[in-house]
């Protein structure tokens, strides 16, 4: 008795440990709170199951058999509401916890509306059916024509997921194995076999909930679990960039007077440019004199005490951006073509000058891994719940290894000449996380990388405005 005690005491431990990590992780995703639920729902039905098995039994007939009737009301209470909110709960938040993993085309009002919908069969059945024994908690054979279709819709919605990137489909795989089998097998043993007059089947979900956790472990440890590993990373990358970050004060000072300089001789090469009608030279003088302004406010927008990057939002044309950003590095594209898409009257409430900075980070990057020639792509287009910015090349790449400590702070696979700190993907991942937004990334050695700048359309209240003139593009070769 004691044995199958050990394996509910497992289950319930294994499933809540999830649910706390799907929420320290990542709280605001809608997917990892409703996996959380169902997690937590999932470990009250091993402990009701706890309870019936051993620790009532001990309390009225074992050595605990002196404790007051009270507990044992207590408990039997206890047992009542975490088998029942088991039984409903479980279907319940795996098909909300599905289509927020994987969203379906709605209207808004239906959106809202869906876990209210969702809630009827549930609140039918409270009202409607015979309340809790332990013989029957629920009203099998009426459960199951809801609970079932919950749980098989819910499957085939993350089954057909399609993950954004490659490096994304071992994640998406991990999920599916971890969570498919045991709602299943929770599907037959809890729901239809009862249905047919097999009772307590449930004790035969121990097994699987055992290997869907080590899944889980597995996964954690790898590749990532529906973002408990990148959340682990991001606690050590900020952690490292407030101590990188911490040390700019001591530079400021250095900086600006340095800067002023630029200015004060930047103005003067102007005056003459336009005295002399050298068009290209002032050309020339104006981008130098607009990246001193640049540093100028990026150096401005350091909390020396905070050690943060602040951010300034404010309307910004996202396209015209990128396309700025392509036409300051023009001098760097030798032997280099650019292939540019991008969607033009889409402004976007953004810190321009940071994720100015984030994109020229990205594209230099990009540049400096071809060296000897290639092609980069730039590309902005919109999906459901993003805008996305792609900076792609046909570089080097990197490995497995070099990819998951390209985000990492002072990480190069530069050559060592001093002035690569490897700092600009660290940076432009910072300020995708200050829009709420996220950078993701997929390489092969010898095929080239891809940084993908996913900004979320609600986050950054992107709205479209017609614009007077259409915006040059095209391509530019060096």
């Amino acid at each position: 008795m004691w044995r199958e005690g050990y394996r509910l005491a497992y289950v319930l431990v294994a499933l809540w440990t999830v649910a706390v990590l799907l929420l320290v992780s990542d709280r605001r995703s809608p997917a990892s709170r409703r996996l959380a639920a169902v997690c937590f729902f999932g470990g009250a039905g091993a402990l009701a199951s706890l309870l019936d098995s051993d620790i009532i039994p001990k309390l009225t007939n074992g050595s605990w058999a002196s404790w007051p009737d009270e507990m044992e009301r207590v408990l039997y209470a206890l047992q009542a509401v975490s088998s029942v909110s088991s039984y409903y709960g479980v279907p319940y938040g795996f098909v909300l916890f599905a289509l927020a993993y994987r969203p379906v085309s709605l209207t808004t009002g239906l959106r809202k509306a869906m876990p209210w919908l969702l809630l009827l069969p549930i609140a039918g059945c409270l009202l409607f059916t015979p309340f809790y024994t332990e013989t029957y908690p629920v009203t099998f054979r009426i459960v199951v024509w809801w609970a079932v279709p919950y749980l098989l819709g819910g499957t085939v919605l993350v089954l057909t997921k399609r993950p954004p990137y490659r490096g994304f489909d071992r994640i998406h795989a991990i999920v599916c194995l971890a969570v498919l089998p045991p709602v299943l097998f929770f599907m037959v043993l809890n729901y239809i076999l009862p249905s047919l007059g097999y009772l307590r089947m449930y004790v035969y979900n121990t097994w699987i909930v055992v290997l869907g956790f080590g899944i889980f472990l597995i996964g954690l440890f790898s590749y990532g679990f529906m973002g408990v590993r990148l959340a682990i990373e991001r606690k050590r990358i900020d952690s490292t960039l407030r101590a990188v970050t911490s040390g700019t004060a001591i530079l400021n000072h250095a900086i600006k007077n340095d800067v002023g300089k630029m200015r004060l001789f930047g103005d003067k090469i102007k005056a003459y440019a336009e005295a002399t009608n050298q068009m290209e030279l002032l050309e020339d003088i104006r981008t130098v004199l607009a990246a001193s302004e640049h540093i100028r406010e990026m150096i401005s927008r350091v909390h020396h005490r905070t050690e943060d990057l602040s951010i300034r939002l404010s309307a910004a044309d996202l396209g015209a951006l990128v396309r700025e950003t392509v036409r300051t590095v023009g001098p760097k594209l030798h032997g280099i073509a650019v292939r540019e898409s991008v969607t033009e009257g889409w402004h976007c409430f953004i810190d321009a000058a940071q994720v100015g900075e984030a994109l020229q980070n990205v594209v230099v990057n990009a540049l400096e891994a071809m060296e000897n020639g290639g092609e980069l792509g730039v590309r902005l287009f919109e999906t459901k719940r993003e805008w996305r910015v792609e900076i792609s090349d046909n570089g080097r790449g990197m490995d497995k290894e070099q990819a998951a400590r390209a985000l990492e702070p002072f990480h190069t696979t530069k050559a060592q000449t001093g002035l690569n700190f490897g700092l600009g993907l660290p940076y432009a991942y910072h300020v995708m996380r200050k829009h709420g937004g996220q950078l993701l990334l997929r390489s092969s050695p010898g095929i080239g990388t891809t940084v993908c700048l996913a900004f979320p359309k609600r986050a950054v209240r992107a709205e479209r405005r017609e614009t007077a003139e259409k915006a040059e593009r095209g391509n530019i070769g060096g």
